[in-house]
């Protein structure tokens, strides 16, 4: 990239540009515009910004979000919530009512504007490109950092173009496009990357279907995906009654990328992700004919009125599949309004739809759990396996129009290939809600802290010698769902680290809580890919409670990796990948020399040895900050020890 001739994403990064150089690979600081949070996540920022001693948070927009613990099972989420209002009322946040909405849908209904930069503590943040904004997913510390007025560090990323020529045809949808980029490429694919939309196809694009788009980038791996504000956008703004937020965002016509991906819209079919990852992606018409038990549209993905309104068109004057229970979520009470204006709750209700929460719930598992050996098939964005609710669930992903054309049916289909009219969904022109549930700030209010709030480890420096136990040893691809659950019984106490930590990694190794604290600091040793998924801390942050020294794997996810040196558990990936196969679990290993020596001044290697006197080498990927980070403990312990800090770390 260059200054003479910049694509959008440098266009918005140079506008927020604190400190650093836009060179691929390159550490920057950028300023936050707005930050998200939300009720499993949002807690843990909101005690760390108590801990950061300031008095108002400093970003334009701090939406404190409480989407996933929406059904409040027991009192422990009400409590929760209660502490949420309090703290983001009395620190200067806007307050989003459990109920109103999924964080992402809510935040682009109401504040997101073109040319903005915000930081999310959830992986799902680039939902804002479909505004022509760029949104980030990261670890809850660095929200609370942006929210304190601290700049947001990254790598500065590589862009990739990918032009959209032509049009969408009937039953292809959004969807349909990013399932096509998964099925071309991986999870892992994207990663470093910010995927940008141009060509002719993008005006054919509405701005939910954008959103949809940029939403699952995240399922690629990429840091971000963005497309172009223009006259769609302004007309959207409009009809949520936000016209003046519009500023035209464009990149330059002789923009650098890094690589071009050409995706031809009018070829573009209903695919189809078979169980058990975003990627696993197929024409549907290699699965049709297989009987499905659930069928759901909803998340942050596919939860906008136009998704809900197109299973709508799709299933009236029908009946849903007796074998079959169908679902939508609105993804805001907003939709949820829209629909019952515009009379499509009464054909959902009439073949036999449910009409669930605006919750994230069924994504995460905690609420429509499959029963054992069901198939469901949703419109959702990940079907990692176990992340239902059901252990050995069977989750295929789709379009909102196959999803409910394979509910009529009550199996999945081709929907070209039967008698249903292809959906037709225009956009109300006014979209507006007559109250949108939204709580001010109000600095008089007292945060009240319940039983559920515990306190986040305040960190320890590193030990200068570093031995200890192979804890667990894992495969390739262990999400964050895999190392902290987002069940009903486990996801209440993401707000307690302490308790919390003994669910760590239970899905993998169940005696692994157990094995830690018998071990008293170890290490994990892991496979390609470590981390992906949720941007949830909580999958770094048990690890530092249980005094996990570090994780040695052979690739880790962008936030994941991020959220481990901000709790000083260090990341070390294996400088060859085959050492993986010779580690076996209860190894003893230990860096050879001063680890703080070597990481202080700059070493790219270590070198550790095993009980069995062989040793091997891992890379130490690390930037000067974040060294000076892993050994003072963590973030929130380096910053304590930093001169000039202006706030004040109160004992967590």
């Amino acid at each position: 990239m260059t200054r003479g001739t910049q694509t959008l994403t440098e266009r918005v990064l140079s506008d927020h540009l604190a400190e650093g150089e836009l060179i691929p690979g390159e550490r920057i600081d950028v300023t936050v515009d707005q930050v998200l949070l939300h009720d499993v996540l949002g807690p843990l920022v909101w005690m760390e910004f108590e801990a950061l001693g300031l008095e108002q948070v400093q970003t334009d927009i701090a939406a404190q979000h409480c989407d996933h613990q929406t059904l409040q099972i027991g009192s422990a989420d009400a409590d929760t919530h209660r502490y949420l209002r309090t703290a983001t009322q009395r620190y200067g946040g806007q307050f989003s009512k459990p109920g109103n909405g999924i964080c992402h849908q809510v935040q682009r209904e109401q504040w997101i504007r073109p040319g903005d930069l915000l930081v999310g503590c959830d992986s799902h943040s680039p939902t804002m490109g479909g505004f022509g904004a760029i949104g980030i997913g990261a670890g809850g510390l660095d929200v609370a950092l942006a929210m304190a007025g601290d700049s947001y560090t990254l790598e500065t990323p590589e862009v990739v173009n990918v032009r959209l020529t032509g049009e969408l045809d009937d039953w292809a949808t959004a969807k349909d496009v990013i399932l096509e980029l998964l099925r071309r490429y991986s999870v892992k694919s994207g990663v470093g990357t910010v995927f940008e939309f141009t060509g002719p196809g993008v005006a054919t694009l509405s701005v939910p279907e954008r959103c949809t788009i940029t939403n699952m980038a995240t399922e690629l791996g990429a840091t971000s995906a963005i497309f172009p504000s223009d006259d769609r956008t302004r007309r959207h703004l409009r009809r949520l009654g936000r016209e003046d937020d519009f500023v035209p965002k464009q990149p330059d016509e002789n923009a650098e990328y890094h690589g071009q991906i050409v995706v031809d819209l009018s070829e573009v079919e209903p695919l189809i992700a078979t169980p058990s990852m975003p990627d696993n992606v197929v024409p549907v018409s290699e699965v049709a004919g297989t009987p499905i038990d659930q069928a759901i549209v909803g998340t942050c993905t596919n939860g906008s009125y136009a998704d809900i309104a197109t299973v709508a068109d799709v299933v009236t004057d029908e009946t849903i599949a007796a074998r079959t229970d169908a679902i939508v979520a609105p993804a805001s009470k907003r939709s949820v309004e829209l629909l019952a204006r515009e009379g499509e709750t009464t054909e959902l209700y009439a073949a036999g739809v449910s009409i669930s929460e605006s919750t994230c719930g069924p994504c995460i598992g905690q609420g429509h759990i499959p029963a054992p050996d069901a198939v469901s098939l949703r419109a959702f964005n990940r079907n990692f396996g176990g992340r239902s609710g059901q252990a050995d669930d069977s989750v295929y992903l789709a379009s909102p129009a196959v999803v409910a054309a394979s509910a009529v049916a009550g199996e999945i289909v081709d929907p070209r290939d039967g008698e249903l009219t292809p959906p037709s969904v225009t956009l109300p022109e006014n979209m507006t809600r007559r109250h949108d549930e939204i709580i001010e700030p109000d600095p008089t209010v007292a945060v009240e802290r319940g039983e559920t709030i515990g306190t986040v480890p305040p960190g320890d420096s590193l030990a200068s010698t570093v031995t200890g136990p192979v804890i667990t040893k894992t495969g390739d691809n262990i999400t964050t769902d895999h190392i902290v659950p987002a069940d009903a019984e486990v996801i209440s106490l993401w707000s307690d680290p302490q308790a919390c930590a003994d669910y760590t990694l239970l899905r993998v190794d169940e005696s692994f809580p157990q094995k830690a604290r018998e071990a008293a600091g170890g290490w994990i040793v892991a496979g390609e890919n470590w981390g992906q998924g949720s941007s949830r801390e909580n999958a770094a942050l048990e690890l530092a409670v249980l005094d996990v020294h570090g994780v040695i794997a052979k690739s880790f996810a962008r936030i994941h990796f991020e959220n481990l040196v901000n709790f000083g558990v260090v990341p070390l990936q294996l400088a060859d990948p085959t050492v993986h196969d010779r580690i076996d679990t209860g190894s003893d290993l230990t860096v050879v020399g001063d680890i703080v020596d070597q990481i202080d001044h700059g070493a790219d290697t270590l070198t550790l040895t095993t009980g069995d006197d062989w040793t091997f080498e891992v890379r130490v990927d690390l930037t000067a900050d974040q060294r000076e980070t892993v050994v003072a403990g963590g973030k929130l312990a380096a910053l304590r020890a930093a001169d000039g800090w202006s706030g004040v770390i109160s004992t967590l």
